[in-house]
């Protein structure tokens, strides 16, 4: 009593700490090391468990935001041991059960990062602050994935990224509390680059045109330290703002530059643009420096390809995952997807999907909500049976180890869904790299109280 007459509440004693408690010589039992260790943000203590999921649905990357939320939600709906079931029955781990998490019922929280970082930073804040989530998974911009993951780690909530390419999410601005399924722009270098030389020869001059911010920024590195290891000049590269639209303005240089090879740094509603305009004027079509002028989207989605209809046929990229792929994860989750939505998944549905059960498995094979414990369950965690093959999470980074696939768009699809194909699987070993040539480090372990 005497301890709420003066306002030490739990909450309060644990954020200002005890060393006045202590030197009074009161040790209640609520301080036992036992109970110590599992004070944390947002324990749930009632029968259901809270998820945020965070997506663009509006801005550059919308399309991609509404399949992320499709997917999150079918998540649940397979957690709660509603629907099919999808990827349960597939996944190497059979720690999940279809009841829940740890027993207790999953709910949720939406909000839209509108494609920009604060906005995403402030929905997640929300999240944690207002509706008890536990875990927050999300984003389809690396800016927005690296301001959530920086805010999760603050707050002692674990953050599941969903679709961020670039290689500063885990690398420089890699997190303890953060995770990233998702491949990255150093490994569509890698997994890429030996398949434009077989294609287009390894004497070219390319021309970058680069989305201005963190995945354009290692996108460009990337891709031009992997053709120029092969023998390709880089001409230019030109930073573009993220939803410019009308890209004429920067295509037109490139005409007169000496290039024969436009490389478009750019997703989302950017890729489609881009691509579409450098289509539209001729570059498809034109020759220089005596070769047959070609484009190339590093990083695609079926949902690009879709949105850019003939722009798409021939041009090559690279992807996390192919709804069209053979093995029984993908199958099972395809069918899932489509009988619920009508429609194939993209791969952000896929790695959301998948994000979201890798941390309910994580908490079911510790055994608790505990966040220090379920990133140990994550770190040095493989796995099989997702859709992307043999999986590693590692320890080092919380980078995802797994194949990536070289797309090309189809000449002729079948269907407007059938719109790219797998024409190499890279796999693990070629697509692994050392953590160590990027900076950063992951940061403790230690629990916070929504700090």
């Amino acid at each position: 009593m005497t301890l709420l007459k003066r306002g030490l509440t739990r909450r309060r004693v644990l954020q200002t700490g005890m060393a006045g408690i202590i030197g009074s010589g009161v040790a209640p039992l609520m301080f036992t090391k036992g109970a110590w260790a599992q004070e944390f943000c947002n324990n749930p203590t009632g029968d259901t468990v809270t998820l945020g999921f965070v997506m663009p649905l509006t801005g550059a990357y919308a399309d991609e935001g509404a399949d992320q939320q499709r997917a999150f939600l079918l998540a649940v709906e397979h957690l709660n041991g509603e629907g099919d079931g999808g990827l349960l029955p597939t996944f190497s781990s059979k720690a999940l059960k279809g009841n829940g998490i740890l027993g207790k019922k999953v709910a949720y929280v939406t909000g839209d990062d509108q494609t920009k970082s604060d906005a995403g930073r402030d929905a997640a804040r929300r999240m944690i602050e207002r509706d008890g989530a536990i875990m927050i998974s999300g984003a389809s911009s690396s800016g927005v994935a690296i301001a959530e993951q920086a805010l999760c780690q603050e707050m002692g909530v674990i953050y599941m990224a969903g679709l961020t390419h670039s290689n500063d999410t885990t690398g420089k601005d890699k997190k303890r509390y953060g995770f990233r399924h998702f491949f990255n722009a150093y490994q569509s270098g890698t997994a890429i680059a030996p398949v434009l030389g077989e294609a287009y020869g390894k004497d070219r001059r390319a021309y970058h045109l680069t989305s201005d911010y963190t995945w354009g920024w290692t996108q460009e590195e990337s891709i031009k330290n992997a053709t120029e290891a092969m023998g390709w000049e880089t001409v230019a590269a030109v930073r573009t703002p993220v939803g410019a639209g009308d890209f004429s303005q920067y295509i037109t240089p490139v005409l007169n530059s000496g290039a024969d090879v436009l490389i478009l740094n750019h997703y989302g509603f950017d890729g489609v643009n881009s691509l579409t305009q450098a289509v539209q004027f001729g570059l498809r079509d034109r020759q220089a420096n005596g070769k047959d002028f070609q484009i190339v989207l590093p990083l695609v989605s079926d949902l690009m390809a879709q949105g850019a209809g003939e722009a798409i046929k021939g041009i090559y990229g690279t992807a996390n995952w192919d709804w069209q792929l053979d093995d029984a994860a993908s199958g099972a989750f395809t069918r899932s997807f489509g009988a619920k939505y009508g429609q194939p998944p993209s791969q952000i549905a896929q790695t959301s999907y998948v994000q979201a059960l890798l941390y309910a498995d994580a908490v079911e094979r510790a055994g608790t909500f505990y966040p220090p414990e379920v990133i140990k369950a994550l770190e040095g965690f493989e796995f099989d049976g997702m859709g992307n093959g043999q999986t590693l999470y590692r320890a080092e980074d919380h980078q995802c180890l797994k194949e990536v696939l070289v797309v090309q768009g189809r000449e002729n699809p079948s269907t407007t869904f059938d719109v790219l194909q797998t024409v190499q699987k890279v796999g693990r070993d070629v697509a692994d790299y050392d953590a160590s040539i990027f900076e950063g480090e992951l940061g403790p372990y230690d629990a916070a109280l929504c700090a």
